[in-house]
């Protein structure tokens, strides 16, 4: 099993609106692109000053998986359309269950 973990950082000028429509359309990913176990998508809890803002984790069964995710033409999308507008900084790890 694969999880992917990705931490992203909003950018300043990205307002409340556009974050929270930005986690919806990653949370969305599970239906519209499949192919994982589990999705969580979540704001931070704000406990700790300097964290990212939100966060994605998602368990694939194997690589295959992962890849066939990362590649799909939906996913691919909700980044260009959703993500990278509000992207300060983000942050990724691959790694085996």
């Amino acid at each position: 099993m694969i999880r992917h973990v990705v931490l992203f950082t909003w950018s300043p000028d990205a307002d409340a609106q556009r974050r929270a429509a930005t986690v919806e359309a990653l949370r969305a990913l599970r239906q519209d692109v499949g192919g994982m176990t589990a999705l969580t998508v979540a704001d931070d809890a704000g406990l700790v000053e300097g964290n990212a803002d939100a966060v994605l984790v998602a368990d694939f069964p194997d690589v295959e998986a992962f890849r066939r995710y990362a590649q799909d033409p939906v996913h691919l999308a909700v980044i260009a359309e959703h993500v990278r507008p509000v992207l300060a900084a983000r942050s990724a790890v691959q790694y085996r269950l």
